[in-house]
């Protein structure tokens, strides 16, 4: 497991909660943290293709770092793409592209998702990570 304070802060603050609605409720508060898309990139081209829901999702480089916006039209889809911003946001290309994002299993995302929404995270995750990548070759 690596060693990522973003990450170990988020397991952190799913562990104070018990069951499973109270996470979603967090997962649902931390959707008002998402950095939002700008308004004409809701488009087909930065669609994510596998989701249940309608996800945007952006990405461009800054001073040698990927920075990712995004919006969705589900509340708990919200959530889950402004946690996997907070872990992948601002970070070099090289580094995204092999990403152990450990945070997923670690807080049981994976497994209390509905089929079709984990299938959507994957979707979402490998987005994000070929956007890094295509980045990366560019340098």
């Amino acid at each position: 497991m690596n060693n990522d304070k973003i990450q170990d802060a988020i397991i952190e603050e799913f562990s104070m909660f018990d069951d499973w609605l109270d996470k979603y409720d967090y997962l649902i508060s931390l959707s008002e943290s998402l950095p939002m898309i700008d308004p004409s990139k809701r488009n087909d081209k930065y669609l994510i293709e596998g989701c249940q829901s309608r996800v945007w999702v952006a990405s461009e480089l800054k001073d040698g770092k990927v920075v990712y916006t995004a919006d969705s039209d589900a509340i708990i889809t919200k959530g889950i793409i402004a946690l996997l911003i907070r872990v992948m946001n601002n970070r070099c290309p090289e580094e995204l592209a092999h990403i152990d994002l450990y945070f997923i299993d670690a807080i049981g995302l994976g497994e209390n998702l509905s089929p079709t929404r984990s299938n959507g995270l994957r979707a979402m995750v490998a987005q994000m990570k070929l956007d890094a990548l295509v980045y990366a070759g560019q340098k």
